[in-house]
């Protein structure tokens, strides 16, 4: 998971407030108890200020958790403050829904607003 891979853009619109999502439904991980794999959703949802995400450098950072023992609370929140460490948001959240192993599904959000 190595946040070097994210790269930035310059916001041509940061004197205007909008927000960004980006889905990810084919997320993948490892349990680290298991080492079963774990498929999930993952929603971000940010308010540029100076700069924006570059989707394929996202791409490429959530490939790094493919083979990676993590558990889901630990992803949700590696994601949210790597985001928020290099973009510098006026607000983001990272949602993260994974499918149902044992019968049982789990949600974790995690949420930043600049203060």
């Amino acid at each position: 998971m190595k946040k070097e891979l994210l790269e930035l853009f310059s916001n041509s619109y940061s004197d205007r407030a909008y927000t960004i999502e980006i889905v990810n439904p084919e997320f993948t991980s490892v349990c680290p108890k298991t080492g079963l794999p774990d498929f999930g959703t993952i929603t971000i949802s940010y308010e540029p200020d100076k700069t924006c995400i570059e989707l394929k450098s996202l791409k490429y950072y959530f490939l790094e958790f493919r083979n990676a023992g993590i558990f889901y609370e630990n992803i949700t929140n590696k994601i949210h403050d790597d985001l928020v460490s290099l973009l510098q948001p006026r607000s983001l959240k990272v949602i993260t829904e994974w499918k149902a192993r044992g019968g049982i599904t789990e949600t974790v959000t995690v949420c930043y607003t600049a203060s």
